[in-house]
């Protein structure tokens, strides 16, 4: 008794309003076939209007318990809809390049402050490393574990640590080299980002103790007189290593500055916040990371003049600044 009258407003309901949703179908239509182009300025004013009242007919039909299949093709149409007016529309190759022209780069230039300080421990921990290595070379071995320094320690003659820095590996094993220094480098700025949300205290230490590490060695070659040497040897790749390195503590800081101070929003909403930023970071620290591997795999192999690693380590410290402050903070500045 009671399915006629349910069968008849369904009926009635769709016949007031079905001219709309034949309306929004056909625009869907035309931009889910990639079409857009076809689109007359009354339909793409339309679009959000029609959009609205999908919704709100199915808001409508819920409420007044209409057939299923009615609700069912009415969600359908709402949900497509959705993703047409507020879904993104970029192609991949479009979404990238966004990533690397704006994205990457004001995201790291709005971490300048916590940049500055993982910059300050790395080099407060090479500054330390150095000076208690040449106070006494017992510290070496407290900075740098067993195993790590394949015989570059205060005990190794001038001639093997020449050797270490202008010896050259057959080009056959520079790939496997390079992918095996990769893994490596993402292993450490992987932890020092993750190590963030213990407050971002253990960061800190991790990036201190890998100066300690740098410095010791400093120290090592400087007194064979192999200092400025040894400087080139890493900056070649070290640069932009380090560099990754440096943002991805950053990041991690990031997360373990808002996890104890999340200001006026609660602190999961923060930490979301926080978390997409330190996202972004964290992708662009792989290419980086990658970039790095090549040059110390590769390049540092190959070129065995001091002075031509000095010259592209300092093409690739304007080219990573540039990118990221220079450029890009002007634009933020003057926005």
């Amino acid at each position: 008794m009671n399915e006629a009258p349910l069968t008849l407003k369904s009926h009635r309901f769709r016949m007031e309003r079905e001219a709309d949703w034949r309306r929004l179908e056909e625009i869907l239509d035309l931009v889910e076939t990639g079409k857009r182009r076809e689109l007359t300025d009354s339909e793409i004013i339309a679009l959000p209007v029609l959009y609205r009242s999908a919704l709100s007919s199915l808001s409508m039909a819920r409420a007044i318990s209409l057939d299923q299949s009615l609700i069912s093709y009415l969600s359908s149409l709402a949900t497509r809809a959705y993703f047409c007016v507020y879904g993104t529309r970029m192609h991949l190759m479009h979404r990238i390049a966004r990533f690397f022209a704006r994205d990457w780069p004001a995201t790291v230039f709005g971490l300048w402050r916590e940049t500055a300080v993982a910059g300050a421990l790395v080099l407060a921990g090479v500054l330390a490393g150095f000076l208690f290595t040449q106070a006494s070379p017992d510290w070496f071995y407290s900075f740098l574990p067993d195993g790590m320094t394949q015989g570059r320690e205060p005990g190794a003659t001038t001639a093997y640590l020449r050797q270490t820095l202008f010896e050259q590996h057959g080009p056959s094993g520079l790939a496997f080299f390079a992918s095996i220094l990769f893994s490596h480098n993402a292993q450490i700025a992987i932890l020092a980002f993750a190590l963030g949300f213990a407050c971002g205290l253990p960061t800190a230490y991790l990036l201190f103790e890998n100066g300690l590490s740098l410095g010791a060695l400093l120290a090592v070659y400087a007194d064979h007189g192999l200092g400025v040497d040894f400087m080139g040897w890493i900056l070649i790749h070290g640069v932009t290593e380090l560099f990754a390195v440096i943002l991805a503590g950053a990041a991690g800081f990031r997360l373990g500055w808002t996890l104890v101070f999340p200001g006026e929003e609660t602190r999961a909403v923060a930490l979301a916040r926080a978390g997409r930023t330190a996202a972004v970071v964290m992708i662009g620290v792989v290419v980086m990371l990658f970039c790095a591997g090549l040059l110390e795999g590769i390049a540092r192999q190959l070129i065995t003049n001091t002075l031509a690693r000095y010259g592209i380590a300092a093409l690739t410290a304007v080219v990573w600044f540039g990118f990221f402050y220079a450029y890009r903070g002007g634009r933020r500045v003057g926005a």
